[in-house]
């Protein structure tokens, strides 16, 4: 395959929108009736519950505070203190009249996030952004009480997590509760139009997808002497297997979830391989990734994880039809599509001409304009897909065996038994050797299933 003659061009973060709070928000229309069971019937104000503070979170409730019709932050939860205090002074900063966060709804710990959701139930919108090991235990107590939710990826870390995240799902469209997940690709409107034209059959069959994320080092924060080995890990969860579920899922999800979107399908069984062939940080992580799927009609999907210095970099999806191809996906701010493979400016047949779109905004608009219209809104299966879709691929490159979904959904190996009982006073569910070092997975040795 031919790399793409065009550098990656990526995507503005979630952590820039706060940079934008005071841009015009193009909002949806809310002519529908307010829902009846909803707590927003009462007041017409949608509460809202922040639970893990970081900058993916603070982006995320700046975005649900800018949607149509009135929000109020009213509690936030993380496990550490420094980052609530810099999550609300942001926020207040930029949304002082939708901010009422006193030190009584501050939550420290991991409990935290019963005592904030308890605070907007029902009704309210839970907004889930801590790593990801944590989130089935989170939707699923969102759920119970009565509140819509925001989750942001990768929602779960192993088979059993992705079980608990259908479940939990199920639960809510019983309830009429709301949930979305945070894969906000999906909401792009040049990427939505893009995939549209490719379903039309614009490059005929699609016959390869290939996704990649590849560009430096993985930060890692060296372990500080005054705090505990668990708050270390959770500090870098981006560095542990347990915490993120690995970098081909917590940093390749959205790719991985495009190329499944064009495909039109799940894949049914993958094979790979990755290392750590020069990462010297103390923590758990594969430096590089390399994974062949399989869709049930025999076309593959082809992943390419790694974060090593000095090295080729590219991050979005190539994908190769019977008579076209496209570029395209998260770090594609301008999906292309192309007759034939040689993606040349002279090939070029389609590319975006509509308006300007924030996914990041848009993921918030969409979910808040179904809470106050009491549309179904339910994310939950597709996010657990895409979630198991790098799952499975995690689990084949570390166990070097041939994996079909089927074996993997069904898997009882769980990365952090016992997980919903840690108190920041807890042992971390992976601990360092004498040399400070901590397990790696062994292809050929590490069981997975």
């Amino acid at each position: 395959m031919n790399a793409p003659t065009s550098p990656a061009r990526v995507s503005p973060g979630r952590r820039d929108f706060l940079k934008q709070t005071s841009a015009a928000l193009a909002g949806l229309s809310l002519s529908g009736g307010l829902a009846a069971r909803s707590y927003a019937a009462e007041e017409n104000t949608i509460k809202v519950a922040l639970i893990g503070c970081g900058g993916r979170g603070t982006g995320a409730a700046a975005n649900a505070l800018s949607t149509a019709g009135p929000t109020q932050l009213v509690a936030m939860a993380d496990v550490f203190d420094n980052r609530l205090a810099g999550s609300l002074k942001n926020l207040s900063a930029n949304f002082a009249a939708k901010v009422d966060v006193p030190p009584d709804r501050q939550f420290l710990g991991l409990d935290g996030f019963r005592k904030a959701i308890d605070l907007i139930a029902p009704g309210g919108v839970a907004v889930l952004a801590t790593p990801p090991a944590f989130r089935p235990q989170h939707l699923e107590y969102a759920v119970a009480k009565g509140c819509h939710v925001f989750m942001e990826k990768s929602f779960a870390v192993d088979a059993p997590g992705i079980r608990r995240v259908l479940k939990a799902g199920e639960e809510a469209a019983k309830k009429n509760l709301k949930i979305a997940g945070g894969l906000m690709s999906r909401h792009y409107q040049p990427l939505e139009d893009a995939v549209a034209r490719i379903h039309d059959g614009l490059i005929g069959d699609v016959i390869t997808c290939w996704a990649y994320r590849v560009h430096g080092p993985v930060g890692f924060a060296a372990k500080s002497a005054n705090i505990s080995e668990l708050a270390h890990q959770i500090r870098n969860y981006s560095s542990f297997t347990w915490l993120n579920g690995s970098f081909l899922l917590d940093w390749l999800i959205h790719n991985l979830d495009v190329c499944c979107w064009v495909k039109n399908a799940w894949p049914v069984s993958a094979q790979g391989q990755g290392g750590r062939q020069v990462r010297t940080e103390a923590d758990q992580l594969f430096d590089h990734y390399a994974v062949e799927y399989s869709f049930a009609d025999g076309t593959r999907l082809f992943a390419q994880g790694r974060h090593q210095a000095n090295t080729w970099g590219f991050f979005g999806d190539v994908i190769h039809g019977a008579k076209g191809s496209a570029v395209l996906g998260e770090g594609i701010t301008k999906p292309l599509i192309y007759k034939g493979h040689n993606q040349t400016p002279e090939n070029q047949i389609w590319d975006y001409q509509g308006p300007g779109s924030n996914h990041y905004q848009r993921e918030h608009d969409l979910l808040f304009a179904a809470i106050r219209e009491d549309q179904p809104y339910n994310e939950a299966e597709r996010c657990a897909y895409a979630a198991m879709t790098g799952i499975l691929g995690r689990m084949a490159s570390e166990s070097g065996q041939l994996i079909t979904w089927d074996q993997a959904l069904g898997s009882g190996v769980e990365l952090a038994p016992g997980l919903d009982q840690l108190t920041m006073e807890s042992d971390p569910p992976v601990k360092a050797d004498e040399q400070g070092r901590y397990a790696i997975a062994m292809p050929g040795i590490t069981k997975v299933l």
